[in-house]
């Protein structure tokens, strides 16, 4: 499989700050955007609410001139928080009074958040989900359909 430019080093950003526990969907320099665009916080200008779809007038600007952020478009960074944080288990736009997880930083949380925001990634290129194992455990007439290749190291 080719993987695209843009898709490989978001999956680098986001199993680093997974890994690190750089990962927080509550500061938009680490959540799922923010790790893949270099824990830089410009992108919050794209939109008047964290975790909304609508573009602000920087971010109208910025779409229709064609810009991209790592490879993302703004409407395509804008749906990539939305989907990290509504899979962490918040209400979007985020709000005081709106719905949190009750641990919003809990491993499963964030992994939960980070498996919807991949599968997204991925079709985005076009591309079958790299998170998907259930392929591995497909059987036919009793035997698995796919094998592992082990590798021994010393």
């Amino acid at each position: 499989m080719n993987t695209p430019y843009r898709l490989e080093q978001a999956l680098i950003k986001l199993y680093n700050a997974f890994h690190n526990k750089k990962l927080n969907p509550e500061d938009c320099t680490a959540c799922a955007v923010g790790n893949i665009l270099d824990n830089l916080d410009s992108w919050k200008h794209l939109s008047n609410d964290h975790g909304s779809l609508k573009l602000s007038y920087v971010g109208r600007v910025h779409q229709n001139l064609g810009r991209k952020f790592n490879g993302y478009t703004p409407l395509e960074i804008l749906e990539i928080e939305k989907i990290f944080l509504e899979a962490c288990g918040f209400k979007t736009p985020l709000c005081h009074y709106n719905k949190k997880p009750i641990n919003g930083s809990s491993d499963e949380t964030l992994f939960n958040g980070l498996c919807a925001v991949i599968s997204y990634l991925c079709k985005l290129d076009n591309l079958p989900n790299v998170m998907d194992y259930s392929k591995l455990f497909e059987r036919e007439n009793g035997s698995p359909v796919y094998h592992l290749e082990t590798v021994l190291t010393n």
